[in-house]
């Protein structure tokens, strides 16, 4: 075998592996996101949110909470742009964690860094820090984790809203699934006092604002209003201790 035999089977050796690690850290998150996507997608079809609409979001936004609440929303007749208010405001975190991030992606091209920037969610954030942090990874095996997340939650949404179109409107209780789903994921962050008296401050605060303040501006004020609110309460206790 020639020289250049050997250094084509080394790069492509070398291809397979940072590819193939970047897929073996993805696939927890592959697997997680393929129920949640689901749900979604059939949600999204209870809410008259057509096929293809259900896929273009997911390509375009790629954020499980912010598509979730944008569902509700969109049900709930909310205008255009009390829900692109919103999900702004819910995705503000995606600046913490990019900047977090670009620390070890500093030398590369603008154009990678926007990709990879797009494929930036929770869970791909964690598993690209612990094992930035833990060295041995690069932006190739990154973005991998990044991309697959992408493509298994494009992928699930999709046929969810696709097996959403089989299920008659109201049965098996997916009227009520959307607001299920959410009470679920409120219970699973009540695990202090603040986080508590911050679910009791959103709920007085939306219902008075809805009462009194017309429009669909409830929802999200109430929402930015509460988290002010809980920050301080925060802090002030941290300062006491």
């Amino acid at each position: 075998m020639d020289r250049d035999s050997r250094e084509e089977i080394n790069t492509a050796t070398k291809h397979q592996s940072w590819f193939r690690e970047g897929a073996m850290a993805s696939w927890p998150i592959c697997f997680g996101y393929i129920p949640i996507g689901l749900a979604l997608g059939v949600l999204a079809n209870q809410a008259e949110i057509p096929v293809w609409a259900v896929t273009m979001m997911s390509i375009m936004v790629f954020a499980g909470s912010a598509q979730f609440i944008c569902v509700a929303m969109l049900a709930a007749g909310a205008s255009i742009w009390s829900i692109i208010l919103t999900t702004f405001v819910v995705n503000l975190r995606h600046f913490l964690m990019s900047s977090a991030i670009a620390v070890h992606l500093s030398s590369l091209h603008r154009l990678f860094l926007s990709c990879f920037a797009y494929g930036i969610t929770d869970e791909s954030f964690a598993v690209n820090m612990t094992h930035f942090r833990e060295g041995n990874w690069d932006h190739r095996r990154a973005i991998t984790v990044n991309q697959l997340a992408n493509f298994a939650w494009v992928a699930s949404t999709t046929i969810g809203a696709l097996v959403g179109q089989l299920i008659p409107t109201g049965a098996f209780g997916t009227g009520y699934a959307l607001t299920a789903m959410f009470l679920a994921l409120l219970l699973f962050q009540l695990h202090d006092a603040v986080y508590i008296l911050t679910g009791l401050l959103a709920t007085g605060i939306a219902v008075a604002w809805y009462l009194f303040i017309p429009g669909d501006s409830y929802i999200i004020g109430a929402s930015v209003s509460a988290a002010t609110l809980g920050y301080f309460f925060k802090r002030c206790r941290e300062k006491r201790r």
